[in-house]
């Protein structure tokens, strides 16, 4: 792996679990303004308390090392959390809200394409 796959792999996958941790924290504690919002998206508000737990076990998961398959799952979840949560502003009309969903997309999908062959569940030797 270059050098600068590795720059591009950490700091996509370091924000990427900062941003999990922040809003999964958001989640976890049941702000009023994040339980307003999920209710009027039309989500139950012990949702939060689900989404919560999996974005901070996911951050963990990404950031240690070793369990490839662990990595994939928590990769898997995230992209399908944030494409649901984009999909969800869009059927609101909340598009003002988007941005902070398509961000954790792309930095979750930049994360999984430039992890290091260790952290892939199957490494091709070249």
């Amino acid at each position: 792996m270059s050098k600068r796959n590795k720059i591009i792999y950490w700091i996509a996958t370091l924000w990427l679990a900062l941003g999990m941790v922040a809003t999964g924290y958001s989640q976890l504690s049941k702000e009023q303004e994040e339980t307003d919002f999920t209710a009027h998206m039309g989500y139950p508000t012990y949702f939060l308390t689900i989404l919560g737990i999996w974005k901070l076990l996911g951050a963990i998961a990404v950031l240690i090392p070793k369990f490839p398959l662990v990595k994939e799952w928590a990769y898997a979840g995230f992209f399908f959390v944030m494409t649901g949560a984009a999909l969800s502003h869009m059927a609101t009309g909340t598009m003002n809200n988007i941005f902070p969903s398509l961000l954790l997309l792309a930095l979750t999908i930049t994360s999984w394409y430039f992890r290091p062959a260790d952290r892939k569940t199957i490494s091709v030797n070249q």
